[in-house]
């Protein structure tokens, strides 16, 4: 089992493909994987479902094609038969989507996504569901319903957010592959600090359509990996028009994973990388700090030309999106109200009128972070307040697209820390909402502007991981995969091997130990 799952997706799929493998060894080496270090008081807990009769189902049919050959097994994608998790926000039919909420428990959806339509028609073997911040509101996966996911690296410290299941359940070895959603930096923070592999497409780029909307001007689903190159396959697959989806780019997907291995080559000859200077200095820990810095000498020393750009509007982004996305949050939640579909609480004492059991499903269905950002968003809306909070935000939004406009008039990418710390405890946050929304300074800006960003583990601070974050034009995801390709490789041959594989060995006993 450890040989096969510390394998990448690409490893992984080529011994499916020469024969070496079937997936359905591979996928219940996961399996086993997940049922050793998953679970238990204090195990990861990366996933809330675990789909093991589909995906050994899943796997069994492609080994029978593979086995057939022919035409069919020729028409196989490349990575047929590798295992995939699913972040629990994208509805899946066959099983739960519960965005990890009291308000969805138990709930099944009557469709696929169409990321998940794209992963069944490849017949990538779906492993299960995993845990986030409840609809993806928070930064460390603590504001989950069904308790916090733990960081594969330090069971006592956070994965990140929203999306630490998906960027923990790849950490762990528990999946070569994953899918998260980014709102303001959900897929790329735990990226960051569980030393894996994150992208945000450009917005548009890959389809919403079957992703429970959290604030759906800044929502964007993106791959979850150990490696650029696999990102850039799944990003491929996932990619493309979707005609369901209003918001999507009526565009060929663009060549990622040939951007991807130009970039292997580790040669940024006559690249211009550009420095953030508003994203670093105060406020970035100094062991961050120290790791972003030996990034940009490697690259420097790789032939790439180093600029500093100014962003000087980037210092109201977070504020800025504290107002808009909590506004679309109170549009968006507003549909689960009992009445639909979901939880359904009626009121103890009084009338039983349809307010009331409104009032009664949302109090006991939502948990503290989500109501906190529902009242702010309604107030934001509210008549004599649209202007002063909501209509301003929106203008400093422009500012902050002019500012990346003008930035990448002096650079083809743009780089900077992915998260001003490294993994912090758990519950070391939890009672301070502006601690904890800081950790989004440096991916927030790219939601807003609704481009490409990218983050690549970039070393250790205090034995935990630091991510480096490259950001492109909008439709130019491209020279992300180039930029962070060749970053990784100029960095693995300096560390003589992946970061992940540093990472502390967990097993059984690990996890049983810390219960």
């Amino acid at each position: 089992m450890t040989d096969i799952i510390h394998l990448s997706a690409t490893e992984l799929a080529a011994k499916l493909r020469a024969g070496e493998l079937t997936s359905v060894a591979a996928v219940q080496a996961h399996l086993d994987r997940i049922a050793a270090v998953d679970g238990g008081e204090r195990g990861v807990h990366a996933f809330l479902h675990v789909n093991t009769e589909e995906a050994l189902a899943v796997a069994a049919e492609v080994d029978a094609i593979r086995a057939a050959g022919g035409e069919a097994a020729e028409a196989l994608h490349p990575f047929a038969g590798v295992p995939i998790a699913i972040k629990d926000l994208i509805v899946t039919k066959g099983q739960p989507t519960t965005a990890a909420s009291k308000m969805l428990e138990g709930w099944m959806s009557p469709y696929d996504a169409t990321v998940i339509t794209k992963i069944r028609a490849a017949k990538l073997p779906m492993l299960g569901k995993t845990n986030l911040d409840e609809f993806a509101m928070g930064s460390s996966t603590e504001h989950s319903a069904y308790g916090p996911t733990r960081n594969p690296w330090d069971l006592d410290r956070i994965p990140g957010g929203s999306g630490g299941g998906s960027a923990a359940a790849v950490a762990a070895f528990e999946a070569p592959l994953a899918l998260g959603t980014d709102t303001g930096g959900s897929i790329r923070q735990p990226g960051a600090v569980t030393g894996t592999v994150g992208v945000k497409p450009t917005y548009g780029g890959v389809s919403r359509y079957g992703a429970i909307a959290m604030a759906s001007s800044l929502d964007q689903i993106g791959p979850v990996t150990r490696t650029v190159l696999d990102s850039a396959y799944l990003h491929e697959l996932i990619g493309g028009h979707d005609p369901a989806d209003s918001t999507s780019l009526n565009e060929p997907v663009p060549a990622l994973v040939a951007a991807a291995e130009q970039g292997a080559s580790g040669d940024m000859t006559g690249v211009r990388v550009g420095v953030i200077k508003e994203l670093q200095g105060e406020g970035y820990e100094a062991g961050v700090q120290a790791r972003f810095d030996e990034s940009l000498e490697a690259l420097r020393a790789a032939g790439a030309e180093i600029v500093e750009v100014s962003c000087p509007n980037f210092k109201y982004a977070l504020g800025a999106y504290y107002l808009i996305m909590p506004s679309e949050v109170s549009s968006n939640l507003a549909k689960f109200d009992g009445v639909r579909f979901g939880t359904r609480v009626l009121p103890t004492e009084g009338p039983l009128t349809i307010e009331r059991v409104m009032g009664s499903t949302r109090a006991a269905g939502f948990g503290d972070e989500v109501k906190r950002r529902i009242i702010l968003g309604t107030y934001a809306l509210s008549a004599g307040y649209y202007d002063a909070y909501y209509g301003s935000a929106q203008k400093v939004r422009t500012l902050i697209q002019r500012d990346f406009d003008a930035a990448f008039e002096l650079a083809d990418v743009l780089i900077s820390p992915t998260s001003p710390t490294v993994a912090f405890e758990l519950g070391s946050k939890t009672d301070d909402p502006l601690a904890m929304y800081l950790n989004d300074v440096a991916t927030i800006p790219a939601n807003m502007a609704g481009i490409p960003g990218i983050t690549v583990p970039g070393g250790l601070s205090e034995g935990l991981p630091v991510g480096i974050q490259f950001l492109a034009p909008v439709r130019e995801d491209a020279r992300l995969y180039r930029a962070g390709a060749a970053l990784e490789k100029l960095l693995e041959d300096t560390w003589g091997g992946r970061l992940i594989d540093q990472a502390p060995e967990l097993s059984a006993a690990t996890t049983e130990e810390v219960r």
